[in-house]
């Protein structure tokens, strides 16, 4: 999934560059839509009372995206315990000429919204994600029990 979107004033700092945060942002936007794609909104998530947590977060960054260029951000699942319990989605930002710009890591689980504790995916949203798209490099993530 690669959604192109339209940079805005906001999103640049002094330097007339993207600002760090703005990375995160539009990474995060591509996990939503994904999410909504695959009938996960966050009122689905709110009736099932789990929610996606991040435990950490990695940008590295490559090129400078200057103000008024359009981005394309990408999303892949690098790593995932056999549940998907623990996961890591990899997003690539590339700028209007379409070279990687940055690459941002989010590392997370699910949490319980009630109980406010990890918890594993019900089965119905477990069947939604199972056949994420994968990165040629996926990894199994390994649980201690």
């Amino acid at each position: 999934m690669k959604i192109t979107f339209k940079t805005i004033w906001a999103n640049f700092d002094p330097n007339r560059h993207m600002r760090h945060s703005a990375y995160s942002d539009y990474a995060a936007e591509v996990r939503v839509r994904f999410f909504n794609k695959h009938h996960l909104s966050i009122e689905e998530f709110a009736r099932l009372n789990i929610g996606p947590v991040l435990f950490k977060e990695e940008i590295s960054y490559r090129k400078e995206i200057r103000m008024g260029s359009d981005i394309k951000v990408d999303m892949l699942l690098t790593a995932a315990s056999p549940k998907l319990e623990r996961w890591e989605f990899t997003h690539h930002i590339y700028n209007e000429n379409d070279e990687l710009a940055a690459i941002v890591k989010v590392y997370g689980a699910w949490i319980d919204l009630v109980k406010r504790k990890l918890t594993v995916l019900p089965p119905e949203v477990y069947e939604k994600l199972a056949n994420l798209p994968k990165s040629p490099d996926f990894k199994e993530i390994i649980l201690k029990t």
